[in-house]
């Protein structure tokens, strides 16, 4: 990930940390030039190892030693009988091995030798260990219990070394108990319980070892609460076309609301609704009758008295904005624009998402070989197994796909281009004289350039180099019979090449060192590469260049003279350098053209709008946030609440109009090639103005035809920003969605309102909009020109809605009839609305 500051210079770039794995070093390594168990290979030979050292831990065996003098690596050898005969297990470059391949409760004998180009040293002395089991972890400490109603909650300590917990009930003091849950962290809430009656708890830990005795005994008796809770206050309602928008207060202790409407003042009422939150839009009215409403708010014990009355007269209104729908101009909406990146360690994320990249600076220098990876500036310019404690090559990969095959979504994984990945997990590079040879092997992208030798899915780890082709063909083999690189798989596996790469000598200067990798080199290293992977797939997709953002799609971080309406950006020569080595290859090497975008939208302070990330915002910064996504398509936008706008003024103070711009090169210089945008963000992350915003970019990316899109997670929570997923997918709570066939839908105030339709194939007669009202008043819509049949089922998301939801999502605000080409709604302030017509 890369974000720029408004002088255009590269700030960090940020890895969401996704997964807590166990550092167990893997150790790359290089082939010496002699073998053997034993001798020497005359005078020049490493001294023998001396300190050598062997703990036992639970199934491995740590190994040190001090440095030979001369040595170039080592061989660590293994025995379960005292004096050998030894076998060779590893050959480290350093001067510790972690042995992950032993028993607990058998001895192990150990020595190690030294060698070099000369040969090798003797056997160091003998050292031993026995890896043990950790015992059962303790009882937990602290068990409390705490009432509510028709339930109880229990928390714990934590018990060091626990993986897991069972938590036991019983209705009699002493037991026996029975097992209700086995949680993996210190609280569980039991819930189904009944009132007055005392349920007595204990809860015992879990590790590998087995479980340990139980806890001190717990007790609480669940209980109705005392009273039913208060009146609702602060009721308002706003009148629509045939419908009236109810809101109100939150009661406290209340479970849902019952929504009552008279056309008398004073009643008598008729229930309407019973929401569970504190909105209801009440549909199918009557134009020029005055509705009254009260609300009530319910828990277990029973209803509130009604709130204050309330009034609305539905008029079919003069229309703020017209919404006009051209079912004659279509666009098939890609599956794959629902993405995000690493969607399996994303807290909170939303359903039926479509499409998962594995990228990010911390792939650059991954050796699928060993997992082994380098998290360049991100921390240290480390080499280390984050990815992947595995030793089973590329598993770091393989299990990334798996997890998206069992979720049914595509996958966007990366191979190597920058041309070198870590040798080793040795920790921190030094980047004095970068690169550091002894720390990093080269890439080969054809295997059979320099070795004769077969595709193997154990390659040896000491030998000179890393192949892409073998690795690409190992992931196949990897998943046998889903042709997961083919023509038709089910749920695909793309291919990205590398990521940011103008930003390689600042984020990787441990492997690229201090120049920039200049667009030739990197157009030819391209070819090379994807020429080499479609050897092996023909039909495999391949997404390149993966900008990091403006600077580099405009001209290569400033190595090019662009001109804002020439054909002198980046673009314009990579695309027609692709076109001629496709044709002479025969078939396109880059399918889809791929870029970041994270929006260069900045505050009156000069804050960016990434990092409005506090739950109140100024109306400026709201706008600034839900006004953003119009940089990539609107041909109108000005970019007039942008403090520093420094694209819109490169580009000679014209309309950004990125995708558009970027479509018309693709039309004219390499027909055919998609679009990707892999990682974006808009900001707004704990405010509606996040939910605006993503929900556009959603519409933008079915509405242009982009062929992928992936959201990166932000640090901190993001739950409203994951909120404008559900406006398009599972937005009922289950599994209706947006159609996959766009209509041209035209705003006639796209400031204040834009309105995305789509029909379904699978459903014909069903349309579904998504409206968006990025203004800060409510708004009468009229949208026109798509036949529509049925019954509006509308749900919606504003920041009452919102409030105290977690995750964030639409609520159903009622239905209403729909006949004709026409529908008018009332969009609230600051909302998204799904519209599904069926």
């Amino acid at each position: 990930m890369a974000r720029c500051n408004s002088t255009k210079t590269m700030v960090g770039c940020f890895l969401i940390v996704l997964f807590a794995l166990l550092q167990v070093g893997c150790g790359g390594y290089t082939r010496g030039k002699s073998g053997g168990n034993g001798g020497s290979g005359g005078s020049n030979t490493p001294v023998t190892p001396t300190g050598v050292t062997a703990t036992a831990a639970n199934a491995q065996v740590n190994l040190n030693w001090s440095a030979s003098t001369g040595a170039t690596a080592y061989y660590v050898k293994r025995s379960t009988t005292t004096g050998g005969p030894y076998t060779q297990i590893s050959a480290p470059t350093s001067t510790t091995y972690a042995d992950n391949s032993v028993a607990n409760g058998t001895k192990y004998y150990y020595v190690v030798s030294a060698y070099n180009s000369s040969g090798q040293s003797a056997n160091s002395a003998e050292v031993n260990a026995t890896p043990t089991a950790p015992p059962p972890p303790a009882a937990p400490s602290g068990v409390q219990a705490t009432a509510g109603n028709t339930q109880i909650s229990l928390v714990w300590s934590t018990v060091t070394g626990a993986t897991g917990y069972h938590v036991k009930r019983s209705t009699t003091n002493g037991g026996p108990y029975t097992q209700v849950s086995a949680p993996t962290s210190a609280a569980f809430t039991d819930t189904g319980l009944t009132n007055g009656t005392t349920y007595y708890y204990v809860v015992s830990a879990l590790n590998a070892a087995g479980e340990g005795p139980n806890s001190a005994q717990a007790s609480a008796t669940p209980v109705a609460p005392a009273a039913p809770p208060a009146a609702p206050t602060g009721l308002q309602a706003t009148a629509g076309n045939a419908q009236a928008a109810l809101t109100w207060n939150a009661s406290a202790g209340a479970n849902s609301y019952h929504v009552k409407r008279s056309t008398t003042s004073g009643g008598p009422y008729t229930q309407v609704a019973a929401p569970t939150v504190t909105s209801d839009t009440d549909t199918g009215l009557t134009n020029g009758t005055t509705y009254f409403y009260v609300v009530s708010a319910l828990n277990a014990v029973g209803e509130s008295a009604n709130s204050a009355q309330v009034s609305a007269t539905p008029v079919n209104a003069t229309a703020d904005v017209t919404i006009t729908v051209n079912p004659a101009v279509t666009k098939p909406i890609s599956p794959y624009i629902y993405g995000i990146n690493f969607y399996s360690g994303v807290t909170g994320a939303p359903p039926l998402l479509t499409f998962d990249r594995d990228g990010g600076n911390r792939w650059t220098a991954y050796n699928w070989e060993t997992n082994a990876s380098n998290a360049g500036s991100d921390y240290l310019y480390e080499n280390d197994n984050y990815l992947s404690s595995s030793n089973v090559p590329a598993e770091a990969v393989r299990s990334f796909i798996a997890g998206d095959q069992a979720k049914n979504a595509a996958s966007l994984v990366t191979f190597q281009l920058q041309g070198l990945v870590s040798g080793d997990e040795n920790g921190p590079v030094s980047t004095t004289n970068p690169p550091d040879m002894t720390r990093f092997k080269p890439v080969v992208d054809k295997k059979s350039t320099v070795s004769a030798v077969p595709f193997t899915l154990t390659p040896p780890t000491t030998d000179a180099n890393v192949y892409m082709d073998e690795f690409v063909w190992a992931l196949d083999q990897k998943f046998p019979g889903m042709g997961i690189f083919g023509a038709n798989p089910t749920f695909p596996t793309f291919i990205s090449l590398d990521n940011e790469p103008e930003l390689w000598n600042s984020t990787h200067l441990e492997v690229q060192g201090p120049n920039p990798v200049t667009s030739d080199t990197y157009i030819t290293k391209t070819i090379t590469l994807a020429e080499a992977l479609k050897d092996q797939f023909p039909n495999a997709l391949i997404f390149g260049p993966v900008h990091y953002g403006f600077q580099g799609l405009y001209n290569w971080q400033g190595e090019l003279s662009a001109t804002p309406s020439g054909a002198n950006w980046f673009p314009d020569k990579y695309l027609q350098a692709l076109k001629t080595a496709s044709t002479t290859y025969g078939k396109p090497l880059v399918d889809v053209y791929d870029f970041h975008w994270y929006v260069e939208e900045y505050d009156s302070n000069g804050t960016r709008a990434l990092d409005l990330t506090g739950t109140t915002l100024t109306d400026a910064q709201i706008q600034l946030i839900v006004q953003s996504p119009r940089a990539l398509w609107d041909p109108t936008f000005t970019d007039s609440t942008n403090s520093n706008p420094w694209i819109y003024q490169e580009l000679g103070s014209t309309p950004i109009n990125l995708l558009g711009r970027l479509q018309a090169k693709i039309n004219a210089e390499n027909p055919g090639m998609r679009i990707s945008i892999t990682e974006y963000e808009n900001g707004g992350t704990n405010h509606i103005a996040g939910t605006i915003a993503q929900a556009d970019n959603l519409g933008i990316f079915g509405n242009q035809g982009l062929f992928a899109a992936s959201f990166w997670p932000p640090n901190g929570t993001y739950s409203y920003v994951l909120a404008g997923f559900r406006a398009y997918r599972g937005f009922d709570g289950a599994n209706a969605s947006f159609g996959d066939t766009s209509l041209q839908a035209t705003s006639s105030n796209v400031q204040s309102v834009v309105v995305y339709a789509s029909t379904d194939s699978t459903t014909p007669g069903r349309t579904v909009f998504v409206a968006i009202n990025r203004s800060a008043s409510a708004q009468v819509t009229a949208i026109n020109g798509a036949t529509l049949s049925g019954t509006a089922h509308l749900y919606q998301m504003t920041a009452a809605s919102a409030q105290g939801q977690n995750p964030v999502e639409p609520v159903s605000v009622g239905t209403m009839p729909v006949a004709g080409s026409s529908l008018t709604i009332t969009l609230p302030a600051l909302s998204v609305t799904t519209i599904d017509v069926d």
